[in-house]
């Protein structure tokens, strides 16, 4: 095999690659070295801005493949065939820290999909619960601010973290969940996923239904105590990354079970909770699981960076027969999710191979921009309606139109008959083993002990007693044991 021949990025063959042009054999370098101009300019800008959120990821390819007919509920054609497989990619997180933080902490997991479907490519992005923190974006930079590093010292610190829960009353549902036993996933192939919002499902005949997505894992759940996790983060910071990619090397292909829960649009307004609200789930008596097909990782990326740091997902990427809903929350990533990859990666971030269409083609009238690559001929218009055959509207919505009414203005969600901040949080921990009880008030008292206000332990705790008396108490007593040390 010949010997390739390294170029500069404009292909001139380089000389030497080992030594700097110099003014003689010990002289300064000289400004005319193109090859280590461009050589350090390029290793300056070899990265972008991290996430704000999710920062830190893993990503791998699979498939998804439909194992029950679910065209009664969905008009999408990557769903509408039972054996039909849809290629994907996914990206697994943690939410909080930044990209050089571990993987064995306590956070919320992000589980976004990307399926390149035919009909375009459709983004499914959810987490591991199947609730979150707040119901109304206006308070998300808040949140997160309170969970990152705090700009005078640096640190994750607990009165920022228990001061905005003392607050928000409407995480009491969450935070149950982060404390208890799957607050620390022992891998991402050992969780389950969740869209967590209410999506909008629509059937051939126009009829809408509402749905929540459950990712169910096929390697059985699995977490780690919080000395398990301190274990694992001082063994191996990149413990989830790690072994993600060995399972997949070695062929052991994760899989998890879709299901969803289906309501039809109808039943939303006299539902028990508000059904388009994030931190309440529908309880599964009342809407049960049904099977939709299964997910399987069975390729790594070639390149982490290009493939998982520069994919780009955003729930507003839906397909014909799937579509928003009312949820607060999920109105509000619609469109920060996309701002947020614009400012990352660029107006033509969706020309990436990782965000391209692979089953379709994109075909509009964007042209220019940083890092473009699609331009089109010259007789290709960029302007519509034209008369030149360029792409033009089908006229056919995505999903379902929605009615709407009333006063425009600042609103509270309306209140359903069982709707409050505490009953679910409440339900979550009576359906506890005592174990998983001791573990979930040793979670929560040791991080509510170290805050520095007590009106600010008084809010949190009357959370937790309005959740349930006995929840409350014992985690009054613990915080007070632990700070009498």
């Amino acid at each position: 095999m010949s010997q390739r021949v390294l170029t500069t990025e404009s292909g001139a063959p380089v000389a030497d690659n080992q030594n700097s042009a110099t003014a003689g054999a010990g002289g300064p370098i000289l400004v005319q070295d193109q090859h280590l101009l461009e050589k350090l300019a390029r290793f300056n800008r070899e990265r972008i801005p991290e996430r704000v959120v999710h920062a830190r990821g893993s990503g791998a390819y699979g498939y998804f493949e439909v194992t029950d007919d679910v065209t009664g509920f969905t008009s999408a054609d990557f769903l509408s065939e039972v054996g039909r497989r849809t290629e994907t990619f996914i990206r697994f997180s943690t939410v909080a820290d930044s990209l050089g933080g571990a993987d064995a902490v306590r956070d919320p997991r992000g589980f976004a999909l990307k399926f390149y479907t035919n009909e375009g490519n459709y983004d499914l992005v959810g987490n591991n619960t199947p609730v979150f923190f707040i119901k109304d974006p206006v308070k998300f930079p808040d949140f997160i601010h309170s969970q990152k590093r705090d700009p005078f010292t640096g640190r994750q610190e607990p009165d920022n973290v228990w001061d905005f829960w003392a607050h928000s009353p409407e995480a009491t549902h969450q935070v149950t969940w982060l404390m208890g036993d799957r607050g620390i996933p022992a891998s991402y192939r050992h969780m389950n996923g969740y869209g967590s919002h209410t999506y909008q499902w629509t059937n051939a005949a126009g009829e809408a239904f509402f749905v929540k997505y459950h990712f169910k894992t096929n390697q059985g759940v699995r977490s780690l105590s919080a000395e398990q996790a301190a274990e694992q983060v001082g063994k191996d910071a990149n413990s989830h990354q790690t072994d993600l990619l060995q399972a997949i090397e070695r062929g052991v292909n994760p899989s998890w079970t879709l299901h969803v829960q289906v309501m039809p649009a109808a039943e939303a307004a006299d539902y028990r909770f508000n059904p388009f609200d994030v931190t309440k789930v529908w309880p599964h008596a009342d809407y049960p699981l049904q099977r939709v097909g299964r997910l399987v990782l069975d390729r790594n990326p070639d390149n982490v960076f290009g493939e998982v740091e520069q994919a780009a997902f955003s729930p507003n990427n839906f397909v014909p027969g799937i579509g928003p809903s009312p949820d607060k929350m999920l109105q509000g990533r619609l469109f920060a999710y996309a701002d947020a990859q614009r400012y990352r990666l660029g107006i033509n971030h969706t020309q990436l191979p990782v965000n391209a269409p692979k089953a379709t083609t994109a075909d509009n009238y964007g042209r220019d921009g940083l890092h473009a690559t699609r331009y089109g001929s010259r007789q290709d218009k960029n302007y519509e309606p034209n008369s030149y055959a360029g792409p033009a509207q089908t006229g056919a919505p995505l999903a379902a139109p929605l009615p709407v009414q009333g006063w425009t203005g600042a609103h509270e969600a309306p209140l359903h008959t069982k709707d409050d901040d505490f009953f679910q949080a409440g339900e979550l921990y009576r359906l506890m083993s005592a174990d998983e009880k001791d573990r979930l008030i040793a979670n929560i008292a040791g991080g509510l002990s170290q805050v520095t206000r007590d009106d600010v332990i008084e809010k949190n705790l009357a959370h937790f007693h309005a959740a349930d008396p006995e929840y409350g108490k014992r985690v009054e007593e613990a915080v007070r044991a632990l700070r009498e040390d």
